[in-house]
């Protein structure tokens, strides 16, 4: 397809993402293949040289830690994984380092967790220090810190985490390489299977089946996770192309290789994008229908007047989930108050909060700037 018309979005992107997951990056046996990772990063110098900034997502960190501990499979332990991390991390820039400087190039590692692009405070210094690598030339390579991470603190997968990198570091372009050359309305490993060359929305997905095809025992990621991650970063503006690591080049040429997942929103404020896809909410705030109706429809701020009670433990400050009559949670925001104190506020009017408690307590439950409809 060398000879045919080439994706403008691919080649007019000035800031790339690329996503690389551990099944493309190892060997059978579970250890990092040299050969794989220098073809990468081969690639990845070409599209440097053509002017553009590239941030690289890297799975592999685990799996490259199994060869040097002896380890046959992925352990199924938390702790065995952050050890296996904390051996394979070091193994994984290091060899990137190694392919990179064949080209000039330097890699610098980051390691972010949730926190890190949830608290407004650390996404700020995050992108300071992403942009700063950048701006010195360097090439980050970016990893979930498995070492510290908690199961209950995760992104879950590196496909989202290089969604809401893309976001993060205002990017042009999301690539996401693994072992399946594209996205497909069917088990591409069954005959019949169709290769879907582009997505413009939800509509083109109704009646895909999506399964987890791929290689197992090596990543934690499936295509639903890459579909979800294209999702992300296209809701936000941003390209994706989905294909093979064996399809890299093609795809950073421009070819119209996998499937190209045309954006179908407008950047948002990055806040509001982590809160959507990166928060666990704390608890949760009861709404009547009329507070549903003034958050969801005229994107208001959260008054206790409709709020009708609170669930869960959470304080000033913590995500948490809007819940309708229903039961359907209809938006998530960074509330103003502890838990405790909703039921004294529940369902009175700011001049009532005012008169009881005094001026600090006339103030939304909720701030539309911190609230984002699901």
């Amino acid at each position: 397809m060398s000879g045919g018309v080439r994706r403008a979005e691919v080649l007019e992107a000035r800031r790339v993402v690329v996503k690389v997951g551990s099944s493309s990056l190892t060997t059978a046996e579970g250890g990092l293949d040299p050969e794989r990772v220098a073809s990468l990063v081969d690639v990845l110098a070409g599209v440097r040289r053509r002017g553009a900034e590239v941030v690289l997502v890297s799975s592999g960190a685990i799996a490259a830690g199994l060869a040097p501990l002896g380890l046959k499979r992925r352990p199924r332990s938390l702790a065995g994984q952050q050890a296996a991390a904390s051996v394979g991390q070091g193994v994984l820039v290091h060899r990137y380092n190694e392919e990179l400087g064949r080209h000039g190039l330097t890699g610098g590692q980051v390691l972010l967790t949730v926190d890190d692009v949830t608290r407004r405070s650390n996404y700020r210094n995050a992108y300071q220090t992403f942009a700063k690598l950048l701006d010195y030339g360097v090439m980050p390579i970016v990893n979930e810190n498995d070492t510290v991470a908690t199961s209950e603190i995760r992104f879950g997968d590196n496909d989202r985490l290089a969604a809401l990198v893309a976001h993060l570091v205002h990017a042009d372009l999301l690539v996401l390489l693994s072992d399946v050359d594209g996205l497909y309305d069917g088990n591409p490993a069954k005959p019949g299977a169709t290769l879907l060359r582009a997505v413009r929305g939800e509509a083109d997905l109704a009646g895909v089946s999506i399964g987890s095809a791929g290689v197992a025992g090596v990543g934690t990621g499936g295509m639903q996770t890459k579909v979800e991650a294209a999702q992300i970063a296209t809701g936000a503006g941003i390209p994706v192309v989905l294909t093979s690591a064996a399809n890299a080049p093609a795809a950073l040429a421009g070819e119209q290789v996998g499937t190209l997942f045309h954006p179908t929103g407008r950047k948002r404020p990055t806040r509001l994008l982590w809160l959507r896809h990166a928060t666990e909410p704390k608890g949760q705030l009861l709404l009547d229908a009329g507070a549903v109706r003034a958050v969801v429809e005229r994107r208001a701020s959260l008054l206790a007047a409709g709020v009708t009670g609170a669930v869960g433990s959470f304080s000033h400050g913590d995500p948490v989930d809007l819940v309708g009559p229903d039961g359907v949670a209809v938006a998530r925001g960074l509330v103003n108050f502890d838990a405790e104190e909703i039921p004294q506020l529940a369902g009175k009017s700011s001049h009532q909060l005012r008169e009881e408690f005094g001026e600090e307590y006339e103030r939304e439950l909720v701030h539309r700037d911190g609230l984002v409809v699901l």
